[in-house]
């Protein structure tokens, strides 16, 4: 998640009403758990208040060193929150309006709208376009800025997560989603097991191969096969890594240790076609429902 000061300042100058234009007019519920339910941000101050939930995670929990505009306003901005979409896990049981109810935070960026604007987020860390380049007829979609509060991390906020992601997959007719996610801590080392087993049994090879920028490239292989098991391995990983795993995601080759969020990242690859049939059927059935609702965009 490194960043990218021109385009924080670029964000910093948007015009507030070009910021309302791309986002949707109508934002239908995307999926729902109980009092807990996702859809798209429907205006700039539910974004801004997504912005400072990631904040409190990223800033005040993990010891990200954001720029000082993001201290300065409490939010975790830069210049790709424009033109993404925001998916939001809204908790209706607490009092307040929408802003204060958001529990949870995606950040979705088409292949299209990257092209239309300055590419994807990822490319800072991990050197895609190799993967892009060999699936031309298929359409991309970048997760990112992966974010949950404390009391909200477990199986039932990542299933709804993933009944947005897969809703809004599925209007947008996308073929492969990929992005980075996120291990605590700026040492590798100490995930030696985790990054081991991801490794050795679930890397993205042959078409769907990604490969960590050279300049930033930690190696993953750092247990024999033997040695890295799966049991203890997928305890040591964080709720939103198991839940890809579980979905049949692959991962990249080679970690980059992002100093300035305090993190080992790992990239992400998941293909619609590879998706496990359990969760196909399960996230299809809801998805099928949910996505009826019209998600026309003001503009792409």
């Amino acid at each position: 998640m490194t960043l990218n000061m021109r385009a924080l300042d670029t964000f910093k100058t948007a015009n507030p009403a070009v910021m309302a234009k791309v986002m949707y007019p109508h934002t239908p519920v995307l999926g729902r758990i109980g009092n807990l339910e996702t859809r798209l941000a429907a205006s700039p101050g539910e974004i801004a208040a997504a912005q400072s939930v990631r904040f409190r995670v990223f800033s005040k929990e993990m010891g990200a060193r954001l720029p000082p505009e993001c201290i300065r306003q409490g939010r975790d901005m830069d210049a790709f929150d424009s033109f993404c979409d925001h998916l939001l896990v809204i908790d209706r049981s607490i009092d307040g309006d929408s802003e204060e109810q958001i529990v949870g935070t995606y950040r979705l960026l088409r292949q299209d709208v990257a092209r239309a604007n300055t590419g994807f987020y990822s490319t800072s860390e991990f050197a895609i376009s190799d993967m892009l380049a060999k699936h031309p007829e298929k359409r991309f979609m970048e997760l990112g800025r992966s974010c949950v509060l404390p009391d909200y991390r477990n199986r039932r906020t990542v299933e709804l997560l993933w009944q947005g992601n897969w809703a809004y997959a599925l209007e947008h007719g996308i073929d492969a989603m990929f992005g980075c996610a996120s291990l605590p801590g700026a040492r590798p080392e100490a995930h030696a097991l985790p990054l081991s087993f991801l490794h050795h049994n679930c890397q993205a090879t042959g078409q769907w191969g990604v490969t960590a920028r050279p300049e930033l490239h930690t190696n993953m292989d750092m247990m024999p096969r033997e040695a890295a098991d799966m049991r203890n391995a997928m305890r040591m990983l964080p709720p939103l890594i198991k839940g890809y795993l579980r979905i049949g995601a692959m991962i990249g080759n080679g970690a980059v240790v992002d100093r300035a969020f305090g993190t080992t990242d790992v990239m992400v690859v998941l293909p619609i076609s590879q998706i496990n049939d359990r969760y196909l059927n399960h996230y299809g059935t809801d998805a099928s429902r949910f996505s009826a609702c019209s998600m026309t965009r003001a503009i792409a």
